[in-house]
């Protein structure tokens, strides 16, 4: 396919209207909050009535307040021991902490192992010289400059994974090279979702999505007659709808999965008029320029998630394979405008593929 993508990737949620309402006794409603994760989550889903789900969006919003605080690199919080104490004990020593860190650290370190080793939660070393510049010349833009590469080169002696070791009688993380440094913000947002949507199937809700930034994680199908599958657009932010009031890109049609989205248009600052974004290749210690977005489907959150960076760091050819080892659904956004697509990926598209949100 050969379709033009205009400017910016985003990805949204919307609502493609039937021609039946609701399940009896149900209704739609949607509940958004900020400060997690740095964007906003849009939790949507069926209830009985508001006070129902009033009562589940609050479960939500505190699971992700929590599961934001545990994953923090940056701030600490009171009685909470989180990646960035485990970071502040680097050298030092082991550091107790929750099953959701321990089981975040081997997930990433796992998938690290069994891909082609782009996506390292140990290459914080790196990615924090990245983060100080680009604030930098976000806040001072006339001062703006890109890392010195020896200063890259030096952090990036403290970034073998293998040093992070992790005791599972325990429950400890201790970092052997006192100057590592964990950065989770390549899988964080999606293994949060996955366990929040666990948590709530595990509670009998079974008919909802969450929009979190570029990460959707879509449970079952709507409780709507009209359609069974939820309807997930690519839209170019900056533009407009098409005549049909409908995503200019294409519209997903999903059950039961995730879709993340990794973009050169996230967190990014201009030096000397070019773009520099916070996806770094552990290669070449610089931004990726292999594509302007890369998406990623499969029905685990986390794994989408880990694996849209991956891809995006990872060259056209290469990550078409690498797609299919793991199995997973992908569509590029390529430097051209152009948009290429698995097979899989072809299928659950409407403008693409032809799909349909109905049986």
């Amino acid at each position: 396919m050969k379709k033009t993508l205009s400017l910016l990737i985003l990805i949204f949620v919307i609502f493609v209207s039937g021609c039946s309402g609701n399940q009896p006794g149900y209704t739609k409603y949607s509940y958004e909050f900020l400060g997690v994760f740095d964007t906003v989550v849009q939790f949507i889903g069926y209830a009985k009535n508001q006070d129902e789900f009033k009562a589940i969006s609050e479960i939500v919003e505190s699971r992700f307040i929590e599961l934001n605080r545990l994953y923090d690199i940056y701030n600490d919080y009171e009685g909470i021991s989180n990646i960035k104490t485990i970071n502040d004990n680097a050298g030092i020593k082991p550091v107790e902490v929750s099953r959701e860190i321990i089981d975040l650290i081997l997930f990433s370190k796992q998938w690290y192992n069994k891909t082609n080793k782009k996506c390292n939660i140990a290459l914080g070393a790196v990615l924090s010289i990245w983060h100080d510049y680009r604030e930098e010349g976000t806040n001072n833009p006339e001062k703006a400059k890109i890392p010195p590469l020896d200063m890259l080169q030096e952090a990036n002696k403290h970034t073998d994974i293998e040093k992070v070791i992790v005791d599972e009688v325990k429950n400890t993380v201790y970092l052997e090279d006192e100057h590592m440094r964990l950065d989770v913000g390549a899988v964080a947002k999606g293994y949060a979702s996955e366990l929040v949507a666990n948590e709530l199937k595990e509670m009998g809700y079974t008919s909802f999505i969450i929009s979190s930034g570029g990460n959707v994680k879509a449970v079952g199908q709507p409780m709507e007659s009209s359609r069974n599958k939820w309807g997930i657009g690519l839209q170019d932010p900056d533009g407009d709808l098409n005549d049909s009031g409908e995503p200019s890109l294409d519209i997903l049609y999903l059950s039961d999965q995730s879709l993340v989205t990794s973009g050169d248009y996230q967190r990014y600052y201009i030096v000397d008029g070019k773009h520099y974004h916070h996806l770094i290749d552990p290669v070449t210690l610089m931004p990726s320029e292999y594509f302007r977005a890369v998406s990623v489907m499969t029905e685990d959150s986390g794994l989408a998630d880990f694996m849209s960076t991956t891809i995006f760091l990872t060259p056209y050819e290469e990550g078409k394979k690498l797609a299919e080892s793991v199995g997973v659904d992908v569509i590029w956004m390529m430097n051209d405008g152009t948009i290429e697509a698995t097979d899989n990926a072809k299928s659950k598209m409407k403008y693409l593929g032809g799909a349909k949100n109905t049986d």
